[in-house]
Formats: C-alpha cells, structure tokens, sequence
C-alpha cells in the first residue's frame, strides 16, 4: 500500500489503508521533516481531530510518536474543526499542526492533514518532502531521532478562536440581526460551534446533526445538493430564513435560503468579495482557482481588483493569500477565507461574513444574486463527473493535450491554459475545463456560460473530442 498525500491530504479506508501503524509511519515521516526544515529545539505541533470512528484515538497515536521524537504536542480536548486548528498553529507559534479526518467523505474513510508552520495547507513541495521521509522509514535509511522526550499538553482551542473570530466580523450587525437560522453541522467536527457563536448574538437558532454520529447518518457529511434534504425540512418546519452547513472538518459550507434555494459555493464567494469591497473597503487582489466562476473577474473588473488564478486545491489559494496578499480566495467546492485571518478554508468565518451581509443589507440571497445579475449578466455553472476505464484514462489524457482545434460548440477559442488541466476560453467568454482525477479513472468537465443550454453543448462537444460518454 502506497501513502500519498493528495489534494488536500492523505486519506485512506480505515483497517485496510488507514491504520495504527500507518499512521505512526506518517507521524514520524513529518518529525522527520520538522526535524530537517525547522532546524531548532523546542518544536511543538498541534494536533487536532474530527467526529469520526477512532479519531481520538488516532490522536493519541500521533501525540505519543511526536513526544517519542523529541517534539512536543499540543492536543485538543475534543474533536475541532480544521480551520480552529490552524488558526491554533498561528496563535501559539507552532511549527505545524497534524488534523485527523477524512473530511468529506464516506465514514469507513480517515485521513491526516499537515498544516505547516504558516497555518495554510501543505503545498506539494512540504508533502513530497514527508512522502520522501515515509520511503526513507520503509527503506530503513531513515535518521532514528536521539534526544530528549516531548511532552503532550491538552488544551482548548475554541475560546481562542472565537475571539479572533469576532475581530473579522462586525459583530454589532449580527447582535441586530432577526433571521432564524438553521445549523448543520452534520455529525462533524463543527458539532456545537457555528450554533454557539450564533447564540452568542442573540440570533434564533434551530440545530440538527449537531452531535457525534460516526456513520454521519448513514450518509457522508458533504454539504451539497441532494444531502440537506433534512435540513430544508427543518426549515420549513420552523420557518427559517437561512439554512447553513458544514462539511466533516467545518472548512467547508452549503446555504439554502428561505425558499429552499442552494446558494452555490461560486455564488457565495463573489457575493462576499462585492461585499467586502462595497462595504469593508478592501482592495487589491482576490484569488480563485481554474475551476471557479469568472463572474468573480467581472466584478474585480469593476472595482479594479486583479485576480489570480490558480490550480485546483485551496493550498494554492493559501499561499496567494501569504505571498499575493489577497483579501479573500474561494473555490467553487466551497472554501474560501480573507486576509487578517488563516490562509485556511473556514466555513464557520465564511458563514459569519454571508450571515453578517444578509443582516447590513436586510436582503435574501436571491434578492442580492438577482442585483448582481442585472449589473453583470447572467452566469450558469456546471462540473460533470465522467468515468471510463482504467486503461482507458492515460490515453484520453494524451489526447486532451494533443488537442489542436479553433472552435468549440459553434464558438471561437480565444485562448486556452494548462495551469491544471486543459482549460479553454471562449470568444462569448464562457470557458470549459478538463481535469482527470489524480485517483480515480475520472474525468471532470467544468463549464461556464450565459445560461445552461450553452454549458450544456459546450461539456457535450468536449465530450465528442475526448471520446468520453456525455450523458443524456
């Protein structure tokens, strides 16, 4: 079995991938690497975990091999979301964190996020460097580590957070805020946090899921469409005005509005960043990446902000924020975060800021999505999700980028990028993106357009070039 660290992470089945003793090997691979990069004494990691079958217990595991190698953990006292982690990273100085979870997917799955020193998501240079350091370990040429023990403390990352929280959002707003808010935190790490905030406003709050079910009620804790049925159940139950969700780890969110609308996460970061210019001043530069929405580059234009795209994996947009300085950076499976606070995803932060718009402007999502398509058109969104065979994919991969061709779908190709994937432009401005799965024998089909009929030719006519089943 080969331990290999992803978009966002190394996840595997529990029992057959995901075990003691692989998790030891990849809590010593990483000491290795605090070792070797940070160079000092004195290193110290937090250690988080989320809601799912033996979380804790793989905590436990990963604080007893650091303390074994000299480094000294700071555990958590409970299952915390990921984004409360990272900002612990900042907040204490840590060298890193180490997050138990699986995130997203299916509850026989775990997984380990290592957030480096700077509080973001590994970029592929940190992961390379653990994943040489776990082939040193099954080679046995890896350096024994010979010194003094670490120590484990537990402490409690929460108030921390929440009072950093409460620097970033306008918290008079909220206090004034009328709405009655459902809040999912679907059996995840999330349990008893955005609810708690919320309270902490006075605002009317109605919760489900908010307690630990390690089979996340025989479904997987993934915001989207199709999964929060319940929720909008809820809503309509209690009369609701604003449904919010949050994935296994709470770096992610889903919003229904009063009508039982999905807000997507596209339109969720361009309302934010028109809000954050309109109202909170901020200017510069935003970031997103290859698989977002453009109507981010017609308001940036506007306001004269300058956007930065890049690969697919909020690592990237992490370090668009550290190095670029963007004021705020989304992706279109739902994460994003601002300036001033983690280059993290955070779908607690990011449901405070929507919250916090709604009450300022006293609108629903649909009223404001309806103003920003009266000013900058309309846009329409779509990924498909392809399968073909195993042997099938490296084949379709070398066509894709051996693809010569001028038009796509009776429509002009004015520019194409290979910054992740095959991503070509169109002379309306509507575009369409190719990325194969770098796990599955997937490929996924992004396109954008002025309305759906559009998105739809466009993914069928990449289809027929690829020779990939479109379906009917």
């Amino acid at each position: 079995m080969t331990i290999k660290f992803g978009t966002d992470g190394w996840r595997g089945i529990m029992a057959r991938d995901f075990t003691f003793d692989n998790v030891e090997k990849v809590t010593v691979a990483i000491a290795n690497y605090l070792h070797k990069v940070r160079n000092h004494k004195d290193l110290k990691v937090v250690i988080g975990y989320d809601n799912r079958f033996l979380s804790d217990q793989f905590a436990n595991i990963v604080a007893d091999k650091l303390n074994e190698n000299g480094i000294d953990a700071l555990l958590t006292d409970s299952a915390t979301p990921t984004p409360v982690v990272a900002y612990a990273v900042k907040d204490l100085a840590a060298d890193g964190a180490i997050m138990i979870t699986a995130s997203h997917n299916p509850p026989t799955y775990n997984g380990i996020k290592f957030i480096p020193h700077y509080a973001g998501p590994a970029l592929p240079d940190v992961t390379d460097e653990i994943m040489v350091q776990i082939d040193l370990i099954d080679s046995g040429k890896a350096k024994n580590y010979i010194g003094n023990s670490g120590k484990t403390i537990i402490f409690d990352a929460k108030k921390s957070y929440v009072s950093h929280l409460k620097e970033l959002i306008k918290t008079d707003i909220l206090m004034s805020n009328e709405m009655k808010i459902v809040v999912n935190p679907m059996y995840g790490a999330g349990v008893n946090f955005l609810d708690k905030i919320l309270r902490s406003f006075d605002i009317e709050v109605f919760d489900i899921n908010n307690y630990r079910d390690v089979l996340f009620g025989n479904s997987m804790p993934e915001p989207k469409e199709g999964l929060l049925d319940d929720m909008i159940g809820t809503m309509n139950e209690t009369d609701a005005d604003l449904g919010i969700a949050l994935d296994g780890d709470a770096d992610r969110l889903a919003v229904i509005d009063k009508q039982g609308n999905f807000i997507s996460p596209n339109q969720i970061i361009y309302l934010l960043m028109k809000y954050m210019i309109e109202e909170k001043d901020y200017s510069g530069t935003v970031a997103r990446t290859v698989a977002t929405t453009h109507m981010i580059d017609r308001i940036a234009n506007k306001y004269d902000i300058k956007v930065n795209e890049t690969p697919v994996g909020f690592k990237y947009i992490g370090q668009q924020m550290i190095e670029e300085n963007a004021f705020i950076g989304g992706e279109e499976s739902g994460g994003l975060s601002i300036t001033g606070h983690v280059p993290e995803k955070d779908g607690i932060l990011a449901a405070l800021l929507f919250i916090e718009m709604l009450a300022l402007y006293k609108k629903t999502p649909s009223e404001l999505l309806a103003e920003v398509e009266v000013e900058f058109g309309t846009i329409f969104s779509n990924r498909l999700d392809l399968e073909c065979e195993e042997n099938e994919k490296e084949s379709i991969i070398t066509r894709m980028k051996q693809l010569d061709f001028t038009s796509l779908a009776n429509k002009q190709i004015v520019s194409s990028k290979q910054v992740d994937g095959l991503k070509l432009i169109l002379d309306d401005g509507s575009w369409v993106l190719v990325r194969p799965s770098g796990t599955e024998a997937v490929f996924r089909i992004y396109a954008e357009a002025d309305n759906q009929e559009s998105v739809r030719s466009i993914q069928k006519a990449m289809c027929k070039k690829l020779e990939l089943k479109f379906p009917e």
